[in-house]
């Protein structure tokens, strides 16, 4: 029988070895992202923009169209947000048409889309209703078949990956009520006995757990003799006996969504099950998630069309003052921003999918700013869209219909959306994630000088060999080509874009001189800069959004597909972001970040608690973090998977 697990005592020292030990630690590629954050602006590395081959375009294109004629006549998204969940026909009837199986090899019986192609899939499907869009997402690109596809065995699949394609869905778990970000505190263990595992543990915030088939679950293998031990994934039949869904959670948006609470009792996993050696999870979780975050700056994106679509049709049939809403300067600066922030959105996503079809570069800083800039820009963009409507993007679309209106659902695309600020790293974690990676050229040769474990003779190492890299580094920051006025001019064509890509080369070399002095100045206490490192997080990704938009739109002119209109869009997106990049840059230096953690010692040791008289809590009682002690499950199972 296996022990119960036991939650892990675990310092923040130490936490952050685990989290350490999980990230790729070699660069075996060319990385945009990594260079712009060094100071050196690659554009070599994106521009002319990639482009999907002719049979992969082709095919990517067939399945769109059937996609579309699905979502039209199939998807009835005001009905799943009425019922608040996806009726099972129209769950089959994506599992008929091989929406299960997008990213699953044909051999397997999947589709075989690229990268680019599946994300436009999710586009599609998520603006007809953003609850299938994480039903397929979470299924394909942190469910099964994505960690299988990459540290699978051949056996395995064999096994499991025809069965994804095509009737089974699968799940991620790795959260748990006491842990999300902070992996190392994991409790569910999995204790070796004989040929299997014995699983036992909570997980939480289960997507597509309650309907799962196959779940990949992390879990903690105690050291033993012959047994390595650490985080470890694995396979798990979601009908095994002991595998109880205690209950199905309900949101303030994504109302289709199928996430649950999952316990694990006793449950038994063959060895065979078990993905890549044991302690690898986390690593197989993060090296998934690398471009598995692309499917959330997908659906992003298709929000940011549907955004402008509405947007358009509204601010041209209202009229205030004697004319369109849309000519007040008010209402259309909020449509500019949109309109030029969608045509961003997309060119990150599009370039980073196509250079994650292509692998020759290092993809995992731009697929974490995808994911950033994708999730927090289609919020503001949402917001705005409900600030043009007024009243009536606050009032359901079901309202608004009931008195003879267009069902528009703006406020329903504001709540749906709030979400991806969290899902899959929140933007707080996302920036720590980036700036570990934008750093890591420096902690290469200097991270010894900063450890305090580390001895005299290490220090004095790592001191000469950081000194040979800062005298060659340093130097190159000084000038560049953003100084000469000829610089980039073949992104001149009626709209000059050349000036932005100076200004990029020209504020990469800032931002890597800032980090530098951010480094210089706090040395081992710049982990806890948190607000300065988000900072340079930001400018990276606005740098890197303006870089996309500007190959983009000299793409689409090559091509002479609204070549004009996009060098219009870029220019605009490209002012835009100049304003919050000089204001970022501004505020790396000035800002309150002193004066908050005074405030916050102040709120956590209740100074402040007299602020909060002449108010009523109506918030129910009981504990702030459920109780996941392992055990036999208490609750009726409301697994229920969909055949």
């Amino acid at each position: 029988m296996s022990a119960p697990s036991t939650k892990p005592t675990v310092t923040e020292r130490e936490a952050r070895q685990v989290a350490e030990a999980a990230r790729e630690q070699d660069w075996r590629k060319p990385s945009f992202a990594k260079e712009l954050f060094l100071g050196r602006f690659r554009l070599d590395l994106i521009h002319p923009h990639p482009l999907p081959a002719d049979e992969d375009a082709q095919r990517g294109e067939e399945f769109l169209a059937k996609l579309r004629d699905f979502c039209e006549t199939k998807i009835d998204s005001a009905r799943i947000e009425r019922e608040a969940q996806i009726p099972d026909e129209v769950v089959d009837g994506l599992k008929e048409l091989g929406a299960f199986g997008m990213k699953i090899d044909t051999k397997y019986g999947g589709l075989g889309l690229t990268q680019v192609y599946y994300n436009k899939a999710l586009a599609l499907v998520g603006s007809a209703n953003p609850a299938i869009g994480a039903l397929l997402s979470a299924h394909q690109s942190i469910g099964v078949p994505q960690p299988l596809k990459l540290f699978g065995t051949q056996e395995q699949k064999d096994t499991f990956l025809p069965r994804c394609a095509r009737t089974d869905i699968s799940a991620f778990l790795l959260t748990e009520p006491d842990v999300g970000s902070d992996p190392a505190r994991l409790a569910t263990s999995a204790v070796p006995e004989g040929d299997d595992y014995i699983l036992d543990g909570v997980k939480l915030w289960t997507t597509n757990g309650v309907v799962a088939d196959l779940l990949v679950v992390m879990a903690r293998v105690p050291e033993s003799e012959g047994h390595k031990g650490g985080i470890t994934a694995f396979v798990v039949e979601a009908g095994s006996e002991g595998v109880t869904v205690e209950n199905r959670n309900a949101f303030m948006g994504l109302r289709g969504l199928e996430n649950g609470v999952t316990r694990f009792h006793q449950v038994r996993v063959p060895a065979a099950n078990r993905i890549g050696p044991e302690g690898a999870g986390l690593k197989i979780a993060l090296t998934t998630l690398n471009t598995g975050r692309l499917s959330l700056p997908a659906m992003c994106a298709g929000a940011g069309k549907w955004c402008l679509k509405i947007a358009r049709e509204w601010s041209a049939a209202r009229e205030q003052w004697g004319k369109p809403v849309a000519f007040h300067e008010a209402v259309g600066s909020k449509i500019s921003f949109i309109a030029a922030t969608t045509f961003a959105l997309e060119a990150v996503l599009d370039l980073s999918s196509q250079m994650a079809d292509e692998n020759r570069n290092d993809i995992r800083i731009e697929a974490a700013l995808a994911k950033l800039y994708g999730s927090e820009m289609a919020w503001l963009m949402a917001d705005e869209l409900v600030q043009i409507r007024g009243g009536r993007g606050f009032e359901t679309a079901a309202s608004l219909a009931a008195r003879g209106e267009r069902a528009v659902p703006a406020e329903q695309i504001l709540r749906d959306l709030r979400i991806n600020r969290i899902f899959e790293g929140s933007t707080e974690i996302m920036h720590l994630l980036i700036a570990r990676e934008a750093v890591d050229a420096h902690l290469a040769v200097a991270g010894d000088l900063i450890d305090p474990d580390k001895s005299l003779s290490d220090k004095a190492k790592a001191g000469a060999d950081a000194g040979r890299f800062y005298a060659k580094w340093l130097p190159k920051l000084v000038a560049g080509p953003g100084q000469l006025p000829t610089s980039y001019g073949e992104f001149k064509h009626g709209v000059d874009l050349s000036p932005h890509l100076r200004y990029v080369e020209r504020h990469a070399r800032k931002l890597a001189r800032s980090t530098f002095y951010g480094m210089s100045r706090w040395q081992g206490r710049m982990e806890t800069k948190q607000g300065f490192l988000g900072r340079i997080v930001d400018i990276g990704a606005e740098l890197f959004a303006m870089s996309a938009a500007c190959v983009r739109a000299e793409l689409l002119r090559s091509q002479g597909d609204h070549g004009r209109e996009a060098y219009q869009l870029a220019d605009a997106f490209c002012h835009q972001a100049r304003i919050r990049v000089d204001e970022l840059f501004r505020s790396l230096w000035d800002n309150t970040d002193d004066l908050d953690r005074k405030v916050v010692k102040g709120v956590l040791g209740g100074v402040y608690e007299w602020l909060e008289q002449g108010i009523i809590d109506p918030s129910g009682d009981g504990p702030w973090i459920a109780d996941a002690t392992p055990g036999p499950s208490t609750k009726e199972n409301v697994h229920r998977p969909i055949r």
